[in-house]
Parts: structure tokens; sequence; C-alpha cells
């Protein structure tokens, strides 16, 4: 995501809590580069002049904090109006709710345990490699 998208963010949230008592934590910051050269170049001769700053951001990572005397409402209508500048699908959460995994929330009977669990059940016929069975001969005289 480029740093101008976050700056953009950024500034909406502040426009639409402007006047009110609140504090806003950044949680990411854009500290790649990204450099870019013309697209009939040949190769060798550097990798491009510097194009802009961007960020990786995975899936469930905290990008804005905000603490203060505010309505949840107000709050939950600032994100709304930033997660329309951003590229992608953005959500609201609050500190009560319950963790996610990946893009699972846990709670309401989801655990970490059963997550680390295999959703399948074993193939057939793994319980037999367990325990080997002895094999037998037919002759009387073959050692077992």
């Amino acid at each position: 995501m480029p740093a101008s998208a976050l700056k953009i963010a950024e500034e909406t949230i502040k426009r639409r809590l402007r006047g009110m008592n609140y504090k806003l934590y950044k949680r990411v910051s854009a500290n790649i580069g990204v450099y870019t050269k013309g697209n009939e170049q040949r190769m060798g001769k550097g990798k491009g002049k510097f194009d802009y700053w961007t960020v990786r951001l995975p899936v469930s990572r905290v990008v804005f904090e905000l603490k203060g005397d505010l309505h949840e409402k107000v709050a939950r209508e600032a994100f709304r109006l930033a997660g329309h500048k951003l590229p992608g699908l953005w959500e609201f959460v609050k500190k009560d709710d319950p963790p996610v995994v990946g893009i699972t929330k846990l709670g309401n009977g989801v655990t970490l345990e059963t997550l680390k669990r295999a959703r399948r059940n074993p193939p057939l016929g793994t319980e037999s490699l367990e325990n080997p069975p002895k094999t037998t001969s037919s002759s009387p005289d073959a050692p077992q």
C-alpha cells in the first residue's frame, strides 16, 4: 500500500473528528522504497530512480488506533470514510473484540486448538501403520 494512501486516510480521519478530544496512533509506516525504470529500457544500468514509499500489510493488521472521549458511532464513521480511501477491504475492531487468526475470529466455540486440529479424518489405513502386522509364513520351518 503506498504511503500516499495512508496519508490521505489519516487526513480523512482527522477531518471527520475535527474539534473533538482524541489521539490518533499510526501503527504502520511506509518503509519500503519503490524504484521504477522506463518500459522500453535495456537490461542493466541500475534499478531506476526512486518513485514512492510503500508498506506491506498482512491480513488482520491494525493500521490506525484511536484513543479519546468519542462515541463509537462517530469513530466508526471516521474509519469507514478512511477505509474508502484505502485499497482493499477494511474492518473496524474494538479492544473487546475476540482475537483473529488469519481471517477467522476466535470465540463462539472456535478456539486456537480447534484451528490447529486437522479438519479431516485421517485417511483409511493409517492406523495400521502405527502397529505393522507381523508376517507369517505358510512353511513350518520358516523363521519368525
